[in-house]
């Protein structure tokens, strides 16, 4: 069994920058570097969106930008500019291709196919095992759970964030392209946070997709025929289908860190990289992996990386929120919107607010349903420690 120095298990976004950063830096030259995937990565099976302040290191393979969002509701609307932030979507296979291709031309750098069975750490070497084999590492970082405890505990909240796009190619122009429709709440709710997001690639081409937060998925059909209505409603009857995606990321603040030990990571997803109130996960991703760059230098156990921030408690109280008055999402949206400059919300959702900027969000929530919440967060707590 040859032992690697560090073993990356899943080839997703966050796999795929830690590898990246570590073959861009010197000081990883001389460390043998092992990609586990069950899968080859070579397909367009997803959109990632963020939005950013000027150029960043995944420019190169983004597919487009916009610099003004709309919001929507039967409460609210507006239009309005992002500046100094551009978002951004890249589709997978773009960014697949751009990273394997850097990839393949280090001799450091080893991939293979196979599919993960268990992660141990034994104290002074990890075993990873697959299907095919067990290798062996100093340090694994890995965006693949090997347990579906944060399913099976009431803790903490557990939403979804599930979806079904398509993208679309209508025979006149009708997008405004530079124009990211960041929610659309002006659609049947049906008791739960459901909306339409919509991304103009030109005038004749978008992604839109049928976004719910809530507990349980629908079936397919239902995506498919809310999607139509839509497009019906705003008179968009001549199109082709060309692409279809769908995705379902996990709302929690369950600590995924728990599960990290002195030479095991997990990443991305399976870290608890995705922000819990938004669902956003490439940008969070992206900084991430920049800390733990500069965290491996230190040679210190995996376990301390990161700790809990004040973001997370924020997170914590609105998806308690969101979790038991599911049908009041656009009514909590709408208020983050109407009473705050856009600029100031992605400010926050990116975590680089200041306090005081935090306040000025917080106070605009409703704070009767915050209080209950803080207050039922406090007695659980209590009771926890008995």
């Amino acid at each position: 069994m040859q032992k690697y120095d560090y073993i990356i298990v899943g080839t997703g976004a966050s796999g795929l920058m830690l590898a990246y950063h570590m073959v861009m830096d010197s000081f990883f030259d001389q460390k043998q570097i092992l990609l586990i995937d069950k899968e080859v990565k070579d397909k367009n099976d997803r959109s990632w969106c963020f939005w950013e302040k000027e150029n960043g290191i995944w420019d190169t393979v983004v597919h487009k930008k916009w610099s003004h969002i709309f919001f929507n509701s039967e409460s609210y609307s507006n239009h309005a500019s992002i500046f100094p932030y551009t978002y951004k979507l890249i589709k997978s296979k773009d960014f697949y291709e751009f990273v394997f291709t850097v990839l393949k031309e280090k001799s450091n750098v080893t991939i293979v196919h196979e599919k993960l069975i268990n992660i141990i750490d034994e104290g002074t070497i990890v075993e990873v095992e697959t299907d095919k084999q067990i290798h062996l590492s100093s340090k694994v970082f890995s965006s693949v759970l090997v347990s579906n405890d944060y399913k099976n505990q009431s803790k903490y909240p557990l939403l979804n964030q599930h979806f079904i796009g398509w993208f679309i190619k209508t025979e006149t122009p009708v997008f405004d392209s530079d124009t990211a429709t960041f929610m659309d709440f002006k659609i049947a709710q049906k008791g739960n946070t459901r909306f339409m997001y919509i991304l103009p690639i030109s005038k004749t081409e978008a992604l839109l997709e049928y976004t719910l937060f809530s507990e349980n998925l629908l079936e397919d059909q239902e995506y498919e025929d809310e999607i139509s209505k839509y497009l019906n409603t705003k008179g968009i009857k001549k199109y082709t289908i060309t692409h279809r995606e769908r995705g379902c990321i996990p709302m929690t603040c369950y600590e995924f860190r728990k599960q990290n030990s002195k030479n095991v990571l997990y990443i991305g997803s399976a870290g608890g990289w995705t922000k819990p109130s938004t669902g956003y996960t490439f940008q969070a991703s992206s900084k991430k992996v920049e800390k733990l760059l500069l965290f491996l230098k230190k040679r210190k156990a995996l376990s301390s990386f990161e700790k809990r921030t004040r973001y997370w408690y924020y997170d914590l109280l609105f998806l308690d929120v969101l979790y038991t008055k599911n049908q009041k999402g656009t009514t909590l949206f709408s208020r983050l919107f109407r009473k705050n400059k856009v600029v100031r919300v992605l400010k926050f959702l990116d975590e680089e607010t200041s306090f005081i900027e935090d306040l000025r969000i917080i106070w605009s929530m409703p704070s009767r349903e915050f209080l209950k919440m803080i207050w039922k967060r406090i007695v659980k707590f209590c009771s926890n420690k008995k």
